[in-house]
């Protein structure tokens, strides 16, 4: 297949001004000025439109971008060795405030990171086989997938050579290091859906099909996922794919998006909206021209979706051997705590933790006979395996406290709020409340029971934190984003708003009714007027 780009070939005068700048300078140059320039010359020698491409290194200026950083370290599929986790503890002491935070894309972000630092930490991630490079950019970001491969009773086969496959075509690939805007894809056959296939721009979900008389195990392929202010779900191609294709899959569907992905109006530059415009049959066609011919559909092997929570001791595939799940409060943790959990890994498991797109961790490997040792170390009190009810199902995007986009601050408010209903509500039904803070949606608003976007609304007093709130998202079978109710809330009333709008549900549910069941039963109105009704008597 050839990787050459003929977008190059379009009207100049209908790009947007940033695909000037990447032909002139690829972002993946921008390491090398890292190193060799600005680390030495300090952050007041970068020039401004730099910054932009700084995003190929896994880096982002910090608010008030005087002069700090936040970086992303790429974990494919989410697995992490005792020795890595021990440099990334050590990196997060050294330079970022012991603050080390846990994405929705199974990453580490990193905070208070200075210009100087960035050649240091580079090596030492690069001596330990990790990567912060295009973890963010216009290219192919860090690969999700089930944290659990090789080890998952729920899973159809063990993809972890796959992800390494895709990790090592595309990292630090000059031919795809320059696409329209930013690329997502997942690898699982986790029957639960634990790489929220629906959400990314390629997805690889559990599939099988006879052929010649044999049931392949493989996967089927989902495109044009994708959150932020105008989310679409992913659609499914009419493909079943071999394991041993899926790279060439991969290579076929990421030069469709180089080629053809709008470069006119960077908002508009996501593989969403070419999938949505050319529609699902064309855009087969066009991938079918590059490919060759594949397989139609087999049968589709994913039966629910857990959204990948993992809390607690689980068997693993292998007799006598465990998993345990543990709740990192809105994924924020810190040095000391990753330096006990590689020590955890060693002592008890296999030498390896797994991070989750729920923003939490997993120890696996733990026989039998060690489970109640790891469960009595002090750690587990607070990234507790058995957590309560809310903190559990709490999600955080990083919010104005570093991040230039964010309207509000999210992180500790949504661990205050999860604290509160854990305290007013007792509930024997997960509710799974998301809380993002710009409508580019890191925190994954939309595919919660209860999502809250951070905005300002005006009082007497003035411009005040407030949230708009969505009900009934969920993934999986009868996948549906949530929908945004009327009424923005101060954040001050946010916390008593939830906790009648979750008695509601837990006063009026049927019986074994998840939210999204009870949403979906009574209708967006029912849940429109709860809420205004709550409104009117807190105002």
């Amino acid at each position: 297949m050839a990787y050459e780009a003929v977008w190059m070939d379009r009207d100049p005068s209908k790009l947007n001004k940033f695909e000037f700048y990447k032909m002139e300078k690829d972002g993946l140059d921008i390491i090398r000025d890292i190193v060799e320039k600005y680390s030495k010359e300090g952050f007041a020698s970068i020039p401004q439109e730099d910054f932009n491409l700084f995003k190929w290194a896994g880096v982002y200026q910090q608010k008030p971008n005087t002069g700090h950083f936040m970086m992303r370290i790429r974990i494919p599929g989410g697995v992490l060795t005792s020795a890595q986790a021990r440099v990334l503890a050590q990196i997060g002491r050294d330079y970022g405030r012991d603050l080390i935070d846990v994405t929705t894309r199974q990453a580490i972000q990193y905070h208070w990171l200075e210009i100087e630092h960035m050649p240091d930490i580079f090596n030492r991630l690069e001596a330990v086989g990790m990567s912060a490079f295009e973890a963010c950019g216009d290219c192919p970001r860090t690969i999700v997938g089930n944290p659990l491969a090789g080890i998952d009773p729920n899973e159809l086969f063990d993809t972890t050579p796959w992800v390494d496959e895709l990790e090592r075509f595309f990292l630090g690939n000059r031919d795809f290091s320059n696409l329209p805007r930013k690329y997502k894809m997942s690898v699982s056959t986790n029957i639960y859906n634990s790489a929220n296939a629906e959400i990314q721009c390629l997805s690889f979900t559990p599939a099988s099909k006879i052929i010649d008389g044999q049931e392949v195990l493989g996967f089927h392929v989902m495109v044009g996922g994708g959150l932020s202010a105008k989310p679409h779900l992913a659609r499914r191609l009419d493909m079943f794919v071999r394991p041993e294709e899926m790279l060439k899959v991969a290579i076929g569907v990421t030069t469709l998006f180089r080629d053809h992905g709008y470069r006119e109006k960077r908002h508009y530059a996501r593989l969403k909206y070419l999938v949505a415009e050319w529609g699902i049959e064309k855009f087969q066609e066009e991938l079918i021209k590059l490919i060759g011919e594949m397989p139609s559909l087999g049968d589709d092997r994913t039966v629910g979706w857990n959204a990948a929570y993992f809390d607690g001791v689980h068997p693993q595939n292998a007799p006598g051997l465990n998993y345990v799940g543990l709740n990192v409060p809105v994924g924020r943790t810190n040095s000391d705590e990753f330096d006990l959990l590689a020590d955890y890994a060693d002592k008890y498991g296999d030498g390896t933790i797994r991070t989750t797109v729920s923003q939490n961790v997993m120890l696996t490997g733990v026989p039998d006979d060690q489970v109640q040792a790891l469960l009595s170390e002090p750690l587990l009190q607070r990234l507790n395996p058995n957590p309560n009810r809310f903190m559990s199902r709490t999600v955080s995007c990083t919010g104005n406290e570093f991040c230039n986009l964010a309207i509000v601050e999210t992180k500790e408010y949504a661990r205050r709020v999860a604290l509160y209903l854990d305290e007013h509500v007792q509930l024997d039904e997960p509710v799974r409340i998301h809380f993002i803070g710009c409508p580019n949606s890191c925190g994954q608003k939309h595919v919660a029971d209860i999502g809250l976007q951070g905005s300002l609304v005006k009082t007497p007093e003035g411009m005040v934190d407030a949230y708009d709130i969505a009900v009934g998202g969920t993934l999986g079978p009868g996948a549906k984003y949530n929908t945004a109710l009327k009424g923005r809330v101060k954040s001050t009333d946010v916390p008593n708003v939830l906790e009648q709008l979750i008695n509601f549900y837990k006063d009026s549910r049927q019986s074994d009714e998840s939210f999204h069941q009870f949403v979906e039963r009574v209708g967006i109105e029912t849940m429109q007027g709860k809420l205004t009704e709550i409104l009117s008597v807190a105002s």
